[in-house]
């Protein structure tokens, strides 16, 4: 759980720098987290994806080929389970109360930790990073959201008060409670398979996208390929039945 707990600190601590901070990050600093979260991001990803790669390179091309198609049909089963449509309209309810916030001081409070409790949650580089960390014991991926979310508490503690320190607590159940799932039930069981590198290469590409996103190269409705992290290994044990 160590990737859940320095989100959770981030949070704090981002929080209590922009509470006693006068002034906002200014646009060049802003735009210099932003390339170098993008840049640590495309290279954990692919760090990811390559540790999960292994074996002779006509080996390696077909574990890229079912990281890929599981993907494609995970994007799928993501179109039918509503991901995306669900992730955005959690978004647009928390942009909803950033953009009125409520002059009663303890209704702010509430707003805060509602509306940073759900945009934290709701990351998909959240659900990411704590599968591969319960998987792998991987935790650069959490690690470089709670840098993201760090620098978000500044902003919304400006806006709604410790409300939104106190969103770390739900940020750190979530995230603690899939990986350890993942690390103490799944993962064994997958490793005694030999089906944890398949999770490993397809979690890679999608926090590869993560990065794709931050830089704006390519809009991608990354909450609906989650379901891709259950396909590939089931891609993977079918192949051997072959």
């Amino acid at each position: 759980m160590i990737g859940s707990i320095i989100n959770a600190v981030a949070i704090v601590l981002g929080a209590a720098f922009g509470f006693a901070r006068k002034e906002p990050l200014s646009a060049v600093n802003q735009n210099f987290f932003k390339v170098g979260l993008g840049a640590f991001t495309v290279y954990y990803g692919l760090r990811l994806t390559w540790i999960g790669l292994n074996g002779s390179f006509g080996q390696v091309l077909l574990q890229l080929m079912v990281a890929v198609v599981a993907m494609m049909i995970g994007k799928q089963l993501g179109r039918l389970m509503h991901l995306q449509e669900w992730s955005n309209r959690l978004g647009r309810t928390a942009r909803d109360h950033i953009a009125v916030p409520d002059p009663d001081p303890q209704r702010r409070f509430n707003d805060g930790f509602r509306t940073c409790a759900v945009l934290f949650c709701a990351a998909p580089l959240g659900i990411l990073g704590a599968v591969s960390e319960g998987i792998s014991n991987y935790s650069a991926p959490l690690i470089l959201k709670a840098v993201m979310e760090g620098l978000a508490a500044m902003g919304f503690v400006r806006m709604f008060g410790w409300g939104v320190a106190l969103s770390a607590v739900p940020v750190l159940a979530l995230q603690g409670g899939i990986t350890i799932m993942c690390e103490k039930g799944l993962g064994p069981w997958l490793l005694s398979m030999h089906l944890a590198n398949s999770i490993n290469a397809t979690a890679g590409l999608l926090i590869f996208s993560v990065g794709l996103v931050i830089f704006e190269l390519k809009k991608i409705e990354l909450a609906d390929y989650l379901p891709s992290l259950a396909v590939a290994p089931l891609l993977t044990w079918l192949l051997r039945l072959i």
